[in-house]
């Protein structure tokens, strides 16, 4: 029987090309088709990821694209809290018209004075400790709301703040109640008004250090 070579050049992509020989018994057209299928076939599976590697890869991905999402969507949302209620809380109360918020900012409240309680300097003056302790009864260890003015910091460095608890201004809730009078320093006066109005009541009623402390 006749015999002869088969020489057959097999495309596999971008991995090149490949020169096999095939030597047999007078194999039919249908034979080599089926050898060089299966060769295609063999090398295609040796070049793919296998199913196993594909699905790890789904969900490395899937998970991180999760991960993502989700600190994309906490950042916004801490980000939202903060502009829309603009809360702080109150940590400490240094005197009648003085607090610390959650930080260390120290805050001074706009257009009022209350007497002297702390200042080292001098003496405590008359309703000063009454003044501080009404203070810390209103808002110590709770969120309140800061709203500036047009200058916002004093030369001691403190910011300068109406200070807002719930629908109720604190700094003229203190004069409507006798523990502050007015002290307006411009430009800061979006209030003043507001709070010549008030001390006139706390006066006229014989409010706290209007009844208590005498001139």
């Amino acid at each position: 029987m006749q015999r002869y070579f088969i020489i057959g050049i097999v495309a596999l992509g971008t991995a090149g090309s490949f020169l096999f020989l095939l030597r047999g018994e007078a194999p039919d057209i249908y034979a080599s088709r089926a050898v060089v299928q299966q060769v295609r076939d063999s090398t295609a599976t040796s070049m793919s990821p296998s199913a196993g590697e594909e699905e790890t890869e789904n969900v490395s991905i899937g998970t991180q694209s999760i991960a993502e999402n989700l600190r994309t969507e906490n950042v916004t949302i801490v980000t939202k809290s903060v502009q829309e209620d603009g809360m702080v809380l109150v940590t400490r109360v240094v005197d009648g018209d003085t607090i610390e918020i959650e930080g260390g900012e120290k805050v001074r409240y706009i257009g009022v004075n209350t007497p002297e309680s702390v200042d080292p300097r001098r003496a405590v003056q008359c309703f000063g400790k009454e003044a501080s302790a009404y203070n810390k009864k209103l808002i110590l260890g709770k969120h309140v709301r800061l709203e500036p003015d047009v200058e916002d910091r004093d030369k001691y460095h403190r910011l300068l703040r109406y200070v807002w608890l719930g629908d109720t201004m604190v700094n003229e809730q203190l004069m409507q109640d006798g523990y502050a009078q007015v002290m307006t320093i411009p430009p800061n006066v979006k209030y003043a008004d507001r709070f010549r109005v008030a001390q006139t009541q706390a006066r006229e009623a014989k409010r706290g250090l209007w009844d208590k402390c005498k001139k």
